[in-house]
């Protein structure tokens, strides 16, 4: 039995994770206006967190507004339902944890480094999608007084979805990664 592809597989997985995951909450600190480590420089051209929240907002209300549904944008990353009450995108909302599992994942896997680019644009895009579908979801519970399923907070209820989607294309890798390798071996 070979122990070192499972330790190399585990070592990879890890060390792409936490340089993604740490690395994103040090651009928060760099980032963010008059905190300790803050970069006026990174604020202003690499502050990719922000990108995201802010498509995060622009988005929903995009949709929510081709339904008829009139909203607006306040400081400090909230998006309102005019007259009525409002969500803030925070850094808790962004999902770079879970984008940083699925990258991790895909990086630490087999494949060609075009398909690996391919795998995990498509995996952030579509964990993107469902965590935009939650704040517009939100955004609507909260004006309209519906109960959160089970009296699960909405962020858990992101979390489950997101590592369900996240195993359904673990799923989907592997069986396209198999797939790949039979026809591999038949030619």
């Amino acid at each position: 039995m070979n122990t070192k592809i499972p330790f190399t597989y585990i070592l990879k997985f890890l060390g792409v994770f936490c340089l993604l995951y740490f690395g994103t909450e040090a651009m928060i600190g760099f980032t963010a206006p008059g905190g300790r480590m803050h970069i006026p420089f990174f604020e202003k051209y690499l502050d990719y967190v922000s990108w995201i929240k802010l498509s995060l907002i622009k988005v929903p209300a995009f949709i929510l507004g081709l339904f008829g549904i009139a909203t607006h944008e306040e400081p400090g990353f909230l998006l309102r339902i005019n007259g009525g009450r409002g969500v803030i995108v925070a850094y808790s909302c962004v999902g770079y944890g879970v984008y940083s599992f699925w990258i991790a994942f895909v990086v630490a896997n087999k494949g060609k480094f075009w398909k690996k680019v391919r795998w995990a644009v498509g995996g952030v895009l579509a964990l993107w999608f469902i965590n935009m579908i939650r704040i517009m979801l939100f955004l609507l519970a909260i004006n309209k007084g519906w109960p959160m399923p089970l009296g699960i907070d909405h962020h858990t209820w992101f979390n489950i979805v997101a590592y369900l989607l996240i195993f359904l294309m673990i799923l989907w890798y592997d069986r396209n990664e198999k797939k790949n390798e039979r026809k591999v071996l038949i030619t």
